[in-house]
């Protein structure tokens, strides 16, 4: 590894391939409370769109999949949300139709309650309190 006071100072955005951007929007703004922060056309045709949680600066870009031979949907994303209730979010996830998990997973200290669920494409995310 080369020698350097440079570094990378923060996760700034994670990509998750959907074939329906809107639809993808959607989800995540009225479902799971994002805000839309960027929605803006970029060659051929493509529109990139991030979304995120508040103040956190981190974002998720909801992207049109790679071109020719690369699928959207069915993905296990490595995304990990963190909720201070996490009976509360599983209850509001579960009444507002999101695919989660039969119920929260309680394994004991020092691993966290948690929950999986999937996007409208089949992506899996996880929420960890």
């Amino acid at each position: 590894m080369p020698t350097t006071t440079a570094r990378a100072n923060k996760v700034a955005t994670v990509i998750i391939p959907v074939a329906d951007q809107d639809r993808a929007v959607a989800f995540y703004v009225e479902k799971l409370g994002f805000d839309k922060r960027v929605d803006v056309p970029f060659g051929n045709g493509y529109r990139w769109i991030e979304v995120g949680l508040g103040s956190e600066s981190t974002t998720i870009a909801l992207a049109p999949p790679p071109p020719e031979g690369h699928e959207a949907g069915n993905r296990e994303t490595g995304i990990s949300l963190q909720t201070d209730d996490i009976d509360g979010y599983y209850a509001a996830l579960k009444a507002a139709g999101v695919d989660v998990d039969e119920q929260v997973q309680r394994m004991g200290d020092p691993v966290p309650p948690m929950f999986w669920f999937r996007d409208p494409e089949g992506n899996t995310l996880m929420v960890v309190q």
